[in-house]
């Protein structure tokens, strides 16, 4: 018997759906089909077996090996990218290999089932920009992305060679990925290394946590400003896990302002007129898929988020 895999991240629309359901409305089967998968053990997630009750987990990495001879074929057509005009996202830099851009917070990096917001790749075609064709359908050109939730600077690819140059430089670290964070308390020491596994949460399955045998995370943190209630970090990372930074500060008792499934103090996220966890992608640098030219590009902070600090600031 002749299989496929299919690999994928989970999109952000799937985020907290079982893996019946979610599977179910990610390949167009009907929810027998995929619980026949999924007790067969043909459904890996993050390369682990998957139950059909288990919860999905926005970014979380998906293997799917589909039997050709005996699953029917999907009863959808593939999705098709919709040129959205996107206010607020910026296009910082473009050529024939790249194009940078800001992203604004509430716009998904690509279209995915369950998602009807803006999207990065929409706002891009509402402008003529036309992005490589390399990566799954859904997220063709998609070399990295930022949460819906979390604004700052991603690199799309236009060129095939960038996509491919651009993914190994993610995955051999040669990109620099810089944060700010808006964190509860005051971080003990101001300034250090995080270095502790994550895996999912052993009691929460749409939520992450540093656990024994999780995977490899490095976050590297120093505080630059304090205020009576919070700290604001510069943040690097050295790995890209899904939830990284809220992570590994929850996993210090200092929870980003603002993100309450993390355990932030719902009440000072009011005070602070956040709807979403303070963190943003401040610069992001690489090497130029073309031409080896290292290359640097910055954000600053969006309202919402100055608007935090600025309160902060006024309360001592």
């Amino acid at each position: 018997m002749s299989a496929s895999t299919r690999t994928l991240p989970v999109p952000d629309g799937l985020d907290g759906m079982r893996v019946d359901a979610g599977l179910a409305k990610l390949l167009g089967f009907s929810r027998t089909v995929v619980v026949a998968l999924v007790e067969g053990g043909s459904v890996l997630v993050d390369g682990a077996p998957a139950g059909k009750s288990d919860r999905l987990v926005s970014g979380a990495w998906l293997e799917v090996t589909l039997p050709e001879v005996t699953l029917p074929e999907p009863d959808r057509p593939p999705a098709r990218l919709a040129a959205q005009r996107v206010p607020g996202l910026r296009v910082l830099h473009e050529d024939s290999d790249i194009v940078v851009v800001d992203k604004p917070v509430g716009v998904a990096a690509h279209p995915s089932p369950g998602w009807t917001g803006p999207t990065v790749l929409g706002g891009l075609a509402a402008v003529g920009v036309v992005v490589a064709t390399s990566g799954v359908a859904e997220r063709q050109g998609i070399v990295h992305r930022l949460d819906v939730g979390t604004s700052g600077v991603m690199v799309v690819a236009k060129s095939e060679h960038a996509y491919a140059a651009l993914k190994r430089g993610f995955k051999q670290r040669s990109v620099d990925k810089h944060y700010r964070a808006l964190v509860q308390g005051h971080p003990d020491p101001s300034r250090g290394t995080i270095d502790a596994p994550i895996d999912r949460h052993p009691k929460h399955d749409w939520r992450f946590a540093v656990v024994a045998g999780g995977k490899p995370s490095v976050t590297h943190y120093e505080v630059i400003d304090s205020f009576r209630a919070a700290s604001l970090c510069a943040v690097t990372l050295e790995t890209g896990r899904t939830h990284q930074i809220r992570v590994h500060f929850a996993a210090m008792g200092r929870p980003c302002c603002g993100d309450l499934a993390y355990g932030a103090d719902p009440v000072l996220a009011s005070r602070l007129g956040l709807a979403r966890q303070w963190l943003h992608a401040s610069r992001l640098g690489f090497a130029h898929p073309g031409d080896g030219r290292r290359m640097e590009f910055t954000s600053e902070d969006p309202d919402d988020l100055r608007g935090a600090l600025d309160v902060l600031a006024e309360s001592g």
